[in-house]
């Protein structure tokens, strides 16, 4: 057990080593120049890629996905949705060749034609409307499928028309049919494989379906029947090593082509190679730290509050991320539509964080748990932030487990109190943010805040129906003050995409939701 003034040093070491990472330089590469290596030798279509990453998929179900982690390995490879977007987050379409809005409640669909799922089953209009009925279906229970409830129906005019049928307006559909969630799924599958389809991924994607190594690894291989422009690469390898130094060593090495979730603190290094390189661009992503209001002294505005105050969010950026990403003003990234640049989180202040923790009943502090898992910038953010915590006499105690764990701790169990965490927005909408995360029924397994709040239901569910962009914004801008003014969170980062390549790559990118894009990928010898 360490005393407070040995913490104290320890985090101040600890604090002083990133500082002179934080000195030193790299070079960003411009995004348009992310793909651009040594020119390579021996160019040609197929091979094995191999991704290495730091934790495994828990579900390939695109109705039972609840990570962006997860849903990159199967979205717009193994499955896709009617609509998609395009590397400027543009709706264009896939499945679904064009679309019109008939009225406010009506919205048809013409279907591709010629297209047929991995198992041989014809893609036509009774596979949509069955894909949405499983999600819709009680019995299902898909944490998903708050995501659908406004639809009401889905209609099959003709083999190759359908129409939605919504209870309500729904200004966010077509980016929520964009999206992992609106995968349309092989409904010979459903029929077969039941709740375990997540063992047998059926779509109509460019890659198939081949093996999952649970803990190890995930393997597709190339689709020979695809509609559309043929993949690049015969087969796509999915490898879990959890270690940072190991991934960025394989990519290094040549054991391994592309490797995610690399620590900042590891850039220069990796500048530094001639093997490989650093792939940045921006995300629609937000880092925080998040608390469950449910679980006393949390359930005190004004605990939060001075907990809000005593943490200085610019130095964890600047010491820990080397200034990587931007400092944040709100759960919403500045790239997402319904983004609010004027709402503000707390100031830091020390001396009122005190007061408001006397006002409260603890002129003392109190002990408290944080959580968050086990990637080394997380860890290193937790610890300074349980540093700052020490000067308003809040002990919090650091539980990092794996990221498994951790999303079955805040989303499942919400058995946690103070979380460092982040959330990916997947669709560039604000709704698939402010639903998911803050809203009473939480987007089924979301809203670990254990929030509840009748007035920001209210305009969450306003902003779903609303049609008019510039009222839209209005909406959430005031559902961002509510929260913020709640101190549900305190915002810390927008994100950037980071990621290891090897110079043997082409083509690789990863879209601003964070999906890895792989249809243009080639290796070199």
């Amino acid at each position: 057990m360490y005393t407070q003034t040995s913490l104290h040093r320890r985090i101040g070491l600890l604090l002083a080593a990133i500082m002179v990472l934080a000195g030193c330089s790299f070079g960003q590469e411009p995004p348009h120049n992310n793909q651009i290596a040594p020119t390579p030798q021996n160019v040609a279509e197929g091979g094995t890629l191999i991704i290495v990453r730091m934790s495994d998929a828990t579900n390939l179900d695109p109705h039972f996905i609840l990570t962006i982690n997860e849903a990159s390995v199967i979205q717009g490879k193994v499955y896709e949705g009617l609509v998609k977007r395009d590397r400027n987050m543009n709706i264009q379409p896939q499945l679904a060749t064009v679309w019109k809005q008939i009225d406010d409640l009506t919205w048809e669909f013409t279907l591709r034609q010629g297209v047929v799922f991995h198992d041989g089953t014809p893609f036509q209009a009774q596979a949509v409307k069955k894909t949405f009925d499983r999600v819709l279906d009680p019995a299902v229970a898909s944490p998903r499928a708050a995501m659908f409830d406004k639809i009401k129906q889905v209609r099959v005019i003709n083999p190759y028309k359908v129409q939605i049928i919504l209870h309500k307006p729904f200004a966010p559909l077509l980016s929520i049919l964009a999206n992992h969630e609106g995968s349309i799924i092989s409904p010979t599958a459903i029929d077969k494989y039941g709740r375990e389809l997540s063992q047998h991924p059926v779509g109509t994607g460019p890659y198939r379906f081949q093996s999952w190594e649970h803990g190890s690894q995930i393997t597709l291989s190339k689709n020979q029947f695809y509609w559309g422009e043929a993949a690049t690469l015969d087969h796509v390898v999915f490898k879990v090593v959890p270690d940072d130094a190991a991934r960025i060593a394989m990519v290094e090495n040549g054991e391994a082509h592309i490797a995610e979730s690399i620590p900042v603190m590891e850039l220069d290094r990796i500048q530094a190679s001639n093997q490989m390189r650093v792939y940045r661009s921006d995300a629609l992503g937000t880092e925080f730290i998040g608390f469950n209001v449910a679980r006393p002294p949390l359930n005190d505005i004004r605990v939060r509050k001075a907990i809000s105050m005593a943490i200085e969010t610019g130095a964890i950026i600047k010491g820990v991320y080397n200034n990587v990403g931007t400092k944040a003003n709100s759960p919403i990234g500045p790239q997402v539509f319904g983004y609010s640049p004027t709402v503000k989180s707390y100031p830091y202040d020390i001396n009122q964080a005190r007061r408001l923790l006397a006002e409260a009943g603890y002129p003392d502090g109190f002990p408290i748990h944080m959580i968050t898992y086990n990637r080394r910038d997380r860890i290193l953010v937790a610890q300074v932030i349980r540093s700052q915590l020490k000067g308003i006499g809040v002990d919090a105690e650091l539980k990092v487990v794996s990221y498994d764990d951790f999303v079955r701790t805040i989303e499942q169990t919400k058995e946690h109190e103070i979380f460092v965490s982040g959330w990916g927005n997947a669709t560039g909408d604000a709704d698939y943010n402010q639903y998911n995360l803050f809203h009473t029924s939480g987007g089924g397994a979301g809203n670990s805040f254990q929030y509840r709040n009748p007035e920001l239901d209210r305009l969450i569910e306003a902003g779903r129906v609303e049609t008019d962009p510039g009222k839209r914004l209005a909406i959430y801008a005031k559902a961002q003050e509510v929260e913020l003014q709640d101190a549900l969170v305190v915002p810390i980062r927008n994100l950037e995409n980071l990621a290891v390549i090897s110079n043997h790559i082409q083509g690789f990118s990863i879209s601003p939701a964070g999906y890895l894009n792989l249809d243009q990928v080639v290796i070199s010898q």
